[in-house]
């Protein structure tokens, strides 16, 4: 038998670690392939979360994270750290996962070293460089130097077509409904202290993007209050975003309430059982995006923009911006009117089958026999 191929799969980011979750147990069953997979550690508790749940193990960590580190800080030392590890490796092909900063350096590491890179989740696009920032320009200059583009969409296949892309581009459907409907399948618990699920009907929101900080965060959590006055048998739990810039002005406007739980971030088999029992979603999230329709959850999305129109056109999310008034108007037609709250409930997942990551493993294991 000829030797394996060698693959690394890169991540830093809660976000990552779960997309890439089902691809890495995928791709450690095949006998053709020998993964390494490498932390960067741009995130650190979250992304240890998600590997204990799944049960998975780093062969290499960068821990690059550091106290209030800029984009500048996590892209120059997880080059630095990549460009010596892909030295000593020496794969045949790098994977990354999205738009993070992790995604962007280790895509830029490999093409330093013209090592083939696969772009997982590839071809999201707002068309608007700086929103989300810096996830647009960190996808589309990922777009520029793949080999291969794992799309989870017919919409991110057009999108890709139509940028002109060099490389190869594969639709797969999204890798977070592969990790979703393993852990769902498990029916998680998700314990609150103080909260009843089964008595309250339960606002479950995310809110950290960098464009929502200041005026449209505080217009947000205004609009929570406003909800909770209005509809007596609503909670709404709140898992708080790590940075100070996103927790110090929710907790500052929300923590009085009595029926809001302001907690610490949720790990991802609690937060799949909060989706599990909750009423519907508000959050600026693109996962959730794409989790929440699987489970038969409408989302409202606190953005102004969305790289997931998919969502808005099936019908399973909703944009509705950041203006107090009008996110206290789309929430309340949700918990007034049946048939509105039934359409969006019911209204089928666009993201995929739970079958994305055999999709890109066959892929991949074409690609690399056809460069051998």
């Amino acid at each position: 038998m000829s030797q394996p191929f060698q693959v690394c799969i890169v991540l830093g980011t809660r976000p990552e670690a779960i997309k890439l979750a089902p691809v890495i147990q995928t791709f450690r069953q095949s006998p053709q392939l020998k993964t390494y997979v490498v932390l960067t550690g741009q995130h650190r508790e979250m992304v240890d979360q998600v590997m204990q749940l799944f049960e998975l193990t780093a062969d290499e960590d960068l821990a690059i994270m550091q106290p209030k580190q800029t984009l500048t800080d996590i892209t120059c030392r997880s080059l630095t750290g990549l460009q010596g590890l892909f030295q000593k490796i020496q794969p045949d092909l790098v994977l990354v996962q999205g738009d993070t900063t992790t995604a962007f350096a280790a895509g830029l590491a490999a093409f330093y070293q013209k090592i083939p890179l696969g772009h997982v989740e590839a071809g999201l696009r707002t068309d608007n460089i700086y929103d989300p920032f810096p996830e647009e320009a960190n996808r589309r200059l990922l777009t520029q130097i793949a080999q291969l583009h794992f799309a989870p969409t017919e919409m991110a296949v057009e999108n890709l077509r139509k940028s002109g892309t060099p490389g190869a581009i594969h639709l797969t459907g999204n890798t977070v409904i592969d990790a979703l409907l393993t852990v769902a399948a498990r029916s998680p618990q998700c314990t609150i202290p103080g909260l009843d699920w089964a008595q309250s009907r339960v606002i479950l929101s995310t809110v950290h993007r960098r464009e929502n900080w200041g005026e449209p965060l505080q217009n947000i959590a205004r609009s929570f209050l406003k909800i909770l006055d209005a509809a007596p048998d609503t909670a709404l739990v709140l898992p708080l975003h790590r940075n100070p810039t996103v927790r110090d002005p929710l907790k500052a406007i929300l923590n009085q309430h009595p029926r809001t739980f302001l907690i610490e971030p949720l790990d991802y088999a609690q937060l799949v059982g909060a989706i599990q029992r909750c009423h519907l979603l508000m959050t600026d999230s693109g996962g959730l995006q794409e989790e929440a329709p699987s489970l038969g959850k409408p989302v409202l999305i606190l953005r102004e923009t969305t790289e997931r129109p998919e969502a808005v056109t099936a019908g399973t999310a909703k944009l509705v911006g950041t203006q107090t008034e009008t996110l206290f108007t789309e929430a309340m037609t949700l918990l007034t009117d049946e048939n509105q709250y039934q359409q969006m409930a019911n209204a089928v997942n666009p993201f995929g089958d739970g079958r994305s990551s055999q999709r890109i493993l066959e892929i991949c294991l074409d690609y690399l026999q056809a460069q051998s």
